[in-house]
């Protein structure tokens, strides 16, 4: 039986106020990201805490490291205390380590506020796609989630200009004390942002799952067939049953690759860029359009995988990130250049999405907070070893082979998504096939 319509509208207003707030959340998540890369040739000119390259990689690493933990943690504890309790906590957390980061007086204290500010960071965003999923209409969940996504990437344009605009006349630290200005708005999401309907439901919860859905004026999930998934373990543990292990792997190699690339080329293309002889002002140009090409990239992939699929697209979208990230290593004049890294950052922001975007289709909602976290963490080992490689790269005088190595990264992610597209194809094949034959009986 269909909803009425104002129930469909009320409905429809549940979802953009929950991708609305959710947007926001990311925003602030993506200019916490970037604003290290951005201030970091400003903090590399002047020595800032007495910062050397290879220093400066360890510390993008430091980062990403808490990021590791952050999403590891995060799709398990969501799954269990639910996914708003844990986005204010999160939003929270990466805005008093930003804090931390402005007063630092040395490298320690500093590292410490970035990877505290990784922790808050990387459980906010597998956190933020398992909500707007569930509230995603029904065949956009991909183009919704990419949707979401160009937040991360308004973010980092966000960084850009405030390291542009404020770091010369006030210093990097002014930079980290508006990163934590987004600790007010853990307070609306805390008054606004309802609790996860399906997380409601998979613990059993149907009474307050009843009374949200009344309140909004929106059809309750259906109650639980099983025990609830309360063990944690048990979550993670049926990623890898029924045949799906060789699925988990083959996302979780996919994501290690395309999260050494967005979190290397993130930290480090300002500094290479302007070792590639361009002036500040133009590295951080690049940021801008490298932003820009992401959030095209977002709303793009995520209509072409909603139709074609999410892994194809993201395999086409990580062959073609490696052309482009190569083609960076060649020194071009400056308005192609410019295409180029708008173009990049068109496929490479979304070709990672479209991993979490599959995860989190493909997963019940009971569990999709787990699935996408431990995919989003297993990649983050990825991404603390690309803004190492960076710095070792830099340090050793080799900036230029940065580019090379961050390509040969794409080239990985796109074999073994590929890999898991292929492997779906013929699953579905199976399944129809069997469906067909129980027809024809």
């Amino acid at each position: 039986m269909s909803s009425s319509p104002s129930l469909s509208a009320r409905g429809g207003r549940l979802g953009l106020l929950v991708v609305g707030l959710c947007w926001l959340a990311v925003l602030f998540d993506g200019l916490d990201m970037f604003i290290y890369g951005s201030v970091l040739p400003h903090m590399l000119a002047e020595k800032a805490l007495g910062i050397t390259p290879d220093q400066a990689g360890d510390l993008g690493s430091y980062a990403t490291f808490g990021m590791l933990v952050g999403a590891l943690t995060a799709g398990t504890v969501a799954d269990r205390v639910g996914r708003k309790k844990l986005m204010v906590a999160c939003v929270a957390l990466f805005s008093l380590a930003s804090a931390l980061c402005a007063v630092a007086g040395s490298v320690e204290v500093f590292g410490t506020g970035r990877t505290l500010a990784g922790v808050g960071l990387g459980g906010l965003l597998p956190t933020a796609i398992s909500m707007v999923s569930d509230y995603a209409p029904r065949g956009r969940g991909a183009l919704t989630i990419g949707m979401l996504m160009t937040a991360h990437h308004a973010g980092g344009i966000l960084s850009a200009y405030i390291a542009l605009w404020v770091v010369e006349p006030l210093g990097w630290r002014a930079a980290f004390w508006i990163c934590v200005l987004p600790l007010l708005f853990a307070g609306v999401l805390l008054k606004f942002l309802p609790e996860s309907l399906s997380f409601l439901a998979a613990q059993g919860r149907t009474t307050e799952a009843a009374e949200l859905a009344s309140r909004y004026g929106v059809q309750a999930p259906p109650a639980p067939t099983g025990k609830p998934a309360t063990d944690r373990w048990a979550a993670l543990a049926s990623l890898f049953r029924g045949g799906q292990w060789t699925q988990t792997l083959l996302y979780w190699i996919a994501s290690f690759g395309g999260l050494l690339l967005v979190y290397g080329v993130a930290t480090w293309l300002p500094t290479l860029m302007r070792g590639e002889g361009y002036e500040l002002g133009s590295a951080l140009t690049f940021v801008v359009l490298f932003n820009l090409g992401g959030i095209v990239g977002m709303l793009v992939a995520g209509r072409a995988s909603d139709r074609f699929g999410a892994p194809r697209v993201s395999s086409l979208w990580f062959a073609l990130t490696a052309a482009g990230v190569f083609l960076l290593s060649v020194h071009m004049p400056l308005a192609l250049t410019f295409v180029v890294v708008f173009l990049t950052g068109v496929f490479l922001n979304s070709a990672q999405t479209m991993i979490y975007a599959t995860v989190s289709i493909a997963t019940p909602p009971a569990n999709r907070a787990t699935a996408v976290g431990w995919t989003s963490g297993m990649g983050r080992f990825g991404a603390v070893f690309g803004p190492w490689l960076g710095g070792q790269l830099l340090a050793a005088d080799k900036g230029d082979w940065g580019f090379t190595a961050f390509a040969l990264a794409g080239v990985v992610s796109m074999v073994f998504i590929g890999i898991a597209a292929l492997r779906a194809s013929r699953q579905q094949a199976r399944q129809d096939a069997g469906r067909e034959l129980v027809d024809a009986h």
